[in-house]
């Protein structure tokens, strides 16, 4: 891994990844002074929208990869399936990455970063890897009924079949094309929870409040932050999450996702190696985000002050917003959502809504929780939403 050094205001950060988790990252960076130049190969991409440049071309492009080492004197990432190989290239290149090639492919096969998190003596849910049919005739009945994941590649719940035999797994495993897969046993889910912590390459680290998590068909709905659990458990996730980044010897900002066992229990359910859209309410409701948090780390500086300023809801906006009942484009009442107090809106500049993509976000802002959570139902009843609980 290259040797991180301090960078100044004025220097220009690589960013691998154009989508809405680097347009919120390039707007902190600018904030503080900083130039982003983004390698991505779609056009008008939302990071690139906001940044002082954009190289089109693929993640693993050896003419792309060379021009942002070129023009960067530190790089990091967006989302998770940046090719470790790139991250890789760009050290030899002399250019640092937050995180380092390692830790991402780690995280970017479920079944390595299940040994990896078991190793640092954090807790996962019963699993098998399936790699072979002869996995599946060797499956234990105890994990059924369980989700058959791909190994890697999956995202938003796809990739994943529930199955409650062996005659189901292996189905569902020859839908998937026969890949590299895991089975997880099914467990009695009390909530979700999530962890996001930033590191920098001294071993420093900042943790930000856990947050809560509700999902509609595998894809993030609204977060509560703080989460809704004790002290307790809440200090247990943030540790077994310093415990995860420090044995990754990871650098930026990191997301443990956790299932509550109705038991009490505490288990890891995955990794993302970048900010996560549950961490999306840290822009106003901690004193440093998320974002900066991670400019901070790749630069160098002190990592901030990662402590709870104010409750918040965050509710994810999708692009089924968009379409009124006979399926034609509209605008949402964005006026009447502005209008609630503690109301923050964050849209992302994609040109084209499509149903189930991603287009913003509402974070609700309250003197307490409860308060932070009755204006965010009074937002989703505004845009037709389910409200939060």
């Amino acid at each position: 891994m290259s040797e991180m050094k301090t960078l100044l205001p004025g220097a220009t950060l690589g960013l691998l990844g154009g989508g809405q988790l680097g347009r919120m990252f390039s707007q902190a960076a600018a904030r503080m002074g900083y130039h982003v130049a983004v390698l991505e190969p779609g056009k008008n991409s939302p990071a690139g929208e906001v940044s002082l440049k954009q190289i089109t071309r693929s993640y693993d492009d050896a003419e792309g990869l060379q021009t942002l080492a070129q023009c960067a004197q530190a790089v990091t990432t967006e989302f998770e399936n940046v090719p470790a190989k790139s991250l890789a290239a760009l050290a030899a290149l002399g250019l640092p990455t937050a995180p380092h090639a390692d830790a991402v492919a780690a995280t970017q096969d479920r079944n390595v970063e299940k040994s990896f998190i078991e190793r640092a003596g954090v807790p996962t849910a019963p699993h098998q890897a399936v790699k072979r049919i002869e996995d599946i005739e060797s499956l234990s009945d105890d994990l059924f009924p369980g989700i058959l994941k791909t190994a890697r590649l999956g995202y938003d719940g796809k990739g994943q079949a529930r199955v409650h035999s062996k005659a189901e797994a292996k189905t569902a495993w020859e839908s998937f094309g026969r890949v590299d897969c895991v089975l997880e046993k099914m467990l009695a889910l009390k909530t979700e929870v999530s962890v996001i912590i930033c590191r920098n390459a001294a071993g420093d680290t900042a943790v930000f409040p856990v947050c809560e998590n509700h999902h509609r068909s595998g894809i993030l709905a609204y977060t509560v932050m703080p989460a809704r659990i004790s002290a307790e458990l809440a200090s247990r996730a943030q540790e077994y999450a310093e415990k995860i980044a420090h044995a990754l010897d990871y650098v930026g900002v990191l997301c443990v996702e956790f299932f509550v066992l109705k038991d009490g229990t505490l288990v890891v359910n995955e990794l993302a190696p970048r900010p996560h859209n549950s961490g999306h309410a840290t822009i106003e409701a901690c004193t440093t985000s998320q974002y900066e948090a991670q400019v901070r780390a790749m630069t160098g500086l002190p990592l901030g002050d990662t402590s709870l300023r104010t409750p918040a809801v965050m509710l994810n906006l999708l692009g089924d917003l968009w379409f009124d009942e006979e399926g034609k484009l509209r605008s949402p009442d964005w006026a009447s959502v502005l209008a609630v107090p503690g109301a923050k809106l964050h849209l992302y500049g994609k040109a084209e809504p499509r149903r189930a993509r991603k287009m913003g976000h509402v974070t609700v802002l309250g003197a307490t929780r409860d308060e932070a959570l009755e204006r965010a139902r009074e937002v989703a009843r505004i845009l037709n939403l389910p409200e939060p609980n």
